[in-house]
């Protein structure tokens, strides 16, 4: 079977852009899970008052919620047809433009805390109290809610057969508004990116040029690489994707849309994230409260 047949039409489904996806999701799923599972047992002891331990345990709460998903990817993947409603679809085709977009967000955050502690000369920046850090979060998830209904009635609105999922690519082209909220949030990414990557080079090679051939034995070194870690999850997970949608969203095909699905499910490879406090010289050696 070349191609996914439905409702009578022969709607072109690549045998090899099939598998693809199911193996980059059925990886997402398997190793995401555990990498986040070990990561927040070994956090449950740590300093939730430092900001980046607050990121780090939210960024956790956003893989979970996308990995839930997961599962009806890899069925619909499978089965080569949608089986459930149309509106679940848009949600779980939602989800991981959502999951993409908050793990960004706390990405950022992560790497501005770090950069900031390392200027300022400080181990670790913190909340005054375990309230503030919750209060915080809090925050950042309401506002996470109140932007959830926005992008579901973005997309999908137009809607096909019920045996098809994750094909919007039509919306985009008719709706100027989307296609702007396109360019504006690849843009930005793209640029933060950049930036992030620029500071983090500069740190490291800062770090290296201070302690030269003793730079393995410090800490100081194994904390930033820790950041460059995350910076090239960025350049490999999301980098990608909002450079090929910025011509994807410009030169609208409906061949193209196989190409954004297999680059956005690239963007779910960022759950691999929580593998960099499990190797040598990461958190799960020296315990995760020491470490992030």
């Amino acid at each position: 079977v070349n191609g996914l047949k439905i409702n009578g039409t022969n709607n072109t489904f690549p045998e090899d852009v099939r598998l693809a996806l199911l193996s980059i999701y059925s990886l997402v799923f398997i190793i995401g899970t555990l990498a986040s599972t070990a990561t927040a047992v070994s956090i449950v002891n740590s300093n939730v008052r430092s900001v980046t331990t607050m990121a780090v345990v939210n960024l956790i709460l956003v893989h979970y919620i996308f990995l839930l998903t997961v599962p009806f990817r890899i069925h619909y993947y499978v089965a080569r047809q949608w089986s459930l409603s149309y509106s679940f679809c848009k949600v779980v085709s939602a989800t991981i433009h959502g999951h993409m977009l908050i793990a960004f967000i706390f990405y950022v955050i992560i790497l501005v805390i770090r950069n900031i502690s390392y200027f300022k000369r400080v181990d670790k920046l913190e909340f005054y109290r375990k309230l503030h850090a919750l209060a915080v979060s809090v925050t950042i998830w309401i506002v996470i809610i109140i932007l959830i209904p926005v992008t579901f009635h973005m997309y999908g609105t137009q809607e096909t057969n019920n045996n098809q999922c994750f094909h919007f690519g039509q919306e985009v082209k008719n709706k100027y508004k989307a296609k702007v909220l396109n360019y504006v949030i690849s843009g930005v990414i793209l640029l933060t990116v950049s930036g992030l990557t620029s500071c983090q080079v500069y740190i490291l090679g800062r770090v290296l040029w201070k302690h030269r051939s003793t730079a393995c034995s410090h800490q100081e070194f194994w904390a930033q690489l820790k950041s460059l870690l995350f910076i090239l999850v960025m350049l490999v997970c999301f980098l990608p994707y909002h450079m090929f949608r910025i011509y994807y969203v410009s030169n609208y095909d409906k061949a193209m849309e196989n190409k954004n699905e297999v680059f956005l499910a690239m963007t779910a490879l960022s759950c691999f994230d929580m593998l960099i406090f499990l190797g040598k010289n990461t958190c799960i050696t020296c315990s995760v409260k020491h470490c992030i």
